[in-house]
């Protein structure tokens, strides 16, 4: 027998405890908000003990996060080193988030119950990413049972800060100098392995006016016209957007999203003030200080039109695109090789239009790649909606691809 298979076949027979794993970690909430996170580390840790894994945990300081918008986080790290402490080898992590948003409406499912049905497990971070703590925690547990490397080192990356951008999980423990890894994975989908993805604005805009009673409304200023003037001027560049196209196969054009709004006191009063939050998604290609420079322009611009109207600009989170580094052909390689003989497909090599921590080990000068356990799009794992799921025989199957990824870049 191989070692491939040998790696397969203990995968196989340790299964039923894997999906029992991520049962628990579904079990314990990380909604972000609020972003109370250190609890499933700690429990995370617990569970990892059991299996002779130690994991460092790495508390960010209470008042960063707060100053931040959470309300706890604790990172971990496990180190495992192989040989003489490591020597003469890569060392490779695995980088899975634990935090989500929270679960919404419309389940049928418990969204902590991690629940079987139909050959899935439903739960909200099922797919997205907690299922990876387990394939990344089982592949390293199915290498050291079978493969035994002689040199590297494998490190496990469980971080509590990927919703509002990563600065304190990868970010944080790279800034730390925590850890300086070879070369990584972080969680992601079985079907492909992304090498790329795009970048993403989030901002913040508060448009101002003066409150008036409605009886007499030209004693007042009404923000929320102002602010419909602003929404049309954004809306209208997102159409312009559609005629700039990436050359990374995955990513089309960039778009922009408001998703909140909120203003005003009541129906009878003009509105004095209106806060809407914005997405905006950058291909590779864009400089994101040009298109910052650019949105706050057109913000401006359509604020002027309007008499009375001023705007404040806030910058809520600047996550750059990721772009491949040349490093990360062994990992591309080796994913694609095992990932077309364990599935029976062609893995194919793309980007992303999703922003994802990995940009921080990029931006590091770290090569790395997105691969794990789900499905062929992020709709089909309902992630960020209602009944969010990971089909069990995509999590048994990616957790061997990255046992057998290991054992290659070890060997």
């Amino acid at each position: 027998m191989t070692d491939y298979a040998k790696l397969d076949a203990w995968i196989d027979a340790h299964f039923d405890e894997e999906v029992q794993f991520l049962q628990q970690l579904v079990q314990v909430p990380t909604d972000t908000p609020p972003g109370n996170n250190a609890p499933h580390a700690e429990r995370t840790a617990e569970l990892l003990k059991d299996f002779g894994l130690d994991a460092e945990k790495h508390a960010v300081p209470e008042q960063e996060v707060k100053d931040y918008g959470l309300e706890s986080i604790t990172n971990l790290i496990v180190r495992r080193k192989y040989g003489k402490d490591g020597d003469g080898g890569r060392t490779v992590a695995l980088n899975a988030h634990g935090d989500v948003v929270p679960p919404g409406e419309g389940w049928t499912h418990d969204p902590y119950g991690g629940e079987i049905a139909d050959g899935s497990l439903y739960g909200r971070a099922a797919a997205v990413s907690k299922s990876d703590f387990a394939s990344f925690t089982f592949a390293l547990r199915a290498l050291e049972a079978v493969a035994r490397p002689a040199k590297g080192g494998v490190e496990l990356h469980f971080t509590y800060d990927e919703e509002f951008g990563g600065i304190l999980g990868p970010g944080w423990l790279l800034k730390q100098g925590l850890t300086r890894p070879d070369l990584m994975i972080a969680a992601g989908f079985s079907y492909e392995v992304v090498t790329a993805h795009n970048g993403c604005l989030q901002m913040e805009v508060t448009v101002h006016g003066k409150m008036a009673h409605a009886a007499i409304p030209t004693t007042g200023v009404d923000a929320l016209q102002g602010a419909v003037k602003i929404l049309n001027a954004l809306y209208a560049q997102n159409t312009l957007y559609q005629q700039v196209t990436s050359k990374v196969e995955g990513i089309t054009h960039p778009y922009l999203n408001v998703g909140r709004i909120e203003g005003g006191t009541n129906t009878n009063v003009v509105p004095g003030k209106v806060v809407f939050k914005l997405d905006r998604r950058m291909i590779p290609e864009e400089n994101p200080v040009e298109v910052e420079a650019t949105i706050r322009k057109v913000i401006a611009d359509a604020a002027a039109e309007s008499t009375g109207i001023t705007v404040e600009i806030k910058r809520l989170l600047l996550a750059n695109s990721m772009k491949p580094l040349a490093g990360n052909k062994p990992l591309v390689d080796a994913i694609q090789k095992h990932g077309e003989q364990v599935f029976g497909e062609p893995i194919k090599a793309m980007g992303t239009p999703l922003y994802t921590d990995v940009r921080l080990y990029g931006e590091a000068g770290i090569p790395g790649v997105i691969y794990g356990a789900g499905p062929r799009t992020v709709l089909e794992s309902h992630a960020k909606r209602s009944d969010e799921r990971v089909v069990l025989e995509d999590l048994r199957r990616a957790t061997k691809v990255i046992a057998r990824t290991l054992s290659d870049l070890l060997a």
